[in-house]
């Protein structure tokens, strides 16, 4: 898959990493709830730069696996905040893999995809407004 430069950027990486072994599943591939997990994880930090503030996962649009994850590829998470509303924000996320087996090596492949949104939090855990801002 060819990459989407509208996300894939440094400005855009969130986390990248190394997937370890015991993150397989019964049929040898990545866990589908790791990933998941790593994209969320991925789409909170921005959300609480974006913010300044505490944030909770509130809703998950649509995760989409394209490929299969092997153990000691390394990962990268990708996200772009394509929305903000009084106290959300719907990050579109990303998450790509690049080979660093013999076969493939140094290939990139888009590997899932994904809507999550977030919503700033006060002290209390309370949804907070977020000062007006663009997305750039």
């Amino acid at each position: 898959m060819k990459k989407n430069n509208n996300i894939i950027s440094q400005k855009n990486l969130m986390l990248k990493t190394l997937v370890m072994p015991s993150k397989k599943n019964v049929n040898g591939n990545i866990f589908g709830g790791w990933i998941m997990s790593q994209m969320d994880i991925g789409g909170a930090i921005l959300a609480k730069e974006i913010s300044g503030n505490k944030v909770s996962t509130v809703h998950v649009n649509y995760i989409t696996f394209l490929q299969p994850i092997s153990s000691g590829d390394l990962v990268f998470c990708y996200a772009k905040c394509i929305k903000i509303g009084n106290s959300s924000m719907t990050i579109q996320i990303e998450m790509w893999t690049k080979k660093v087996s013999k076969k493939n090596f140094g290939a990139y492949f888009c590997v899932a995809k994904s809507i999550f949104i977030y919503v700033a939090l006060d002290l209390n855990g309370k949804p907070k407004n977020l000062p007006n801002m663009c997305i750039i």
